[in-house]
């Protein structure tokens, strides 16, 4: 089943006619994506890879009421403006690309959204991909459409990462391992994100599909300890593998990720290894160490 994208969910890219929106636009629609529309202010009338492209969200939605889901793929200084048209026009799921966008319009974007249907995704995340099925953002942009059905293979494992790169690491090992995946999902590493592992976890527990979940988590914020609070109130009964990333990171430095940092000594790698492994998780100490557990949770 999945979660939250397969190869029937209809999908907008805002930012079609940018050269990133492009690329990756055609990327989607040969992983099977189904991409109806696009949306480029004032291109209205054009097409991109035989997409029509339209002024507004709105007016994608008047002429494909289906659309369910989008890929902003724009600067950041446009994203809250982007995220918010989309979340006007009743979309359930945007994934925001874009980088470095400004803490205050995330906060507005989550402000925004909160009450509504919707899930948000991002910023700064490399997308969701339903291995086989569908791809909603910019997984493979780089790589290739190649690289996205050698890396992706469907399966029964469910992944969240903080850590869009090392998204592709948890899955080629699982991949490599002969363990397929049933969602994967860069989160992002912003401090404030859209949509954090307590929001997603929930959807794997209720996917027949999972059998199990593996999360990339990194030193800072609370979402880590978030999970362990989850799990000890038996709100997610499926095996969890868990790592964390961080753990010689000095404290005050940044760790890659704008949300990576440890403060005031709290949001170490160790603690909340700790918090993890005490609420039921299996806590790896290296990320090598991962197909072995995923066999032993799946009992294969």
């Amino acid at each position: 089943m999945a979660i939250l994208l397969n190869e029937n969910t209809a999908c907008i890219v805002q930012g079609i006619t940018g050269r990133i929106g492009t690329a990756v636009t055609r990327i989607m629609l040969k992983y099977g994506t189904k991409i109806v529309a696009g949306v480029t202010p004032g291109r209205g009338g054009a097409t991109v890879e035989g997409v029509p492209v339209y002024n507004t969200v709105e007016e994608a939605k008047e002429h494909h009421p289906e659309i369910e889901a989008s890929a902003v793929i724009v600067p950041a200084p446009f994203a809250k403006e982007a995220a918010m048209e989309a979340i006007d026009a009743g979309l359930k799921l945007v994934v925001l690309n874009p980088e470095r966008v400004p803490h205050q319009d995330m906060l507005e974007i989550i402000e925004y959204s909160q009450g509504k249907d919707v899930k948000i995704i991002g910023p700064n995340s490399p997308g969701i991909v339903t291995p086989h099925r569908a791809m909603l953002g910019i997984y493979g942009a780089g790589a290739g459409l190649e690289w996205l059905y050698e890396t992706f293979k469907p399966g029964s494992v469910g992944v969240i990462s903080r850590s869009g790169g090392q998204s592709t690491t948890v899955t080629y090992l699982l991949t490599s391992s002969g363990i397929g995946q049933s969602t994967v999902i860069g989160i992002g590493g912003d401090p404030f994100v859209g949509s954090r592992f307590v929001d997603l976890l929930p959807l794997f527990e209720e996917d027949e599909e999972t059998k199990a979940v593996v999360i990339f988590g990194e030193i800072g914020t609370t979402q880590e300890e978030e999970v362990a609070d989850l799990l000890k109130r038996g709100k997610f009964t499926k095996p969890l593998i868990a790592y964390v990333a961080g753990r010689y990171a000095k404290p005050g430095m940044r760790y890659g990720h704008a949300g990576a940092i440890i403060e005031r000594g709290r949001g170490t790698a160790k603690e909340k290894a700790e918090v993890l492994k005490d609420a039921g998780a299996i806590v790896l100490e290296s990320l090598s160490h991962l197909p072995k557990a995923a066999k032993e949770v799946l009992k294969i």
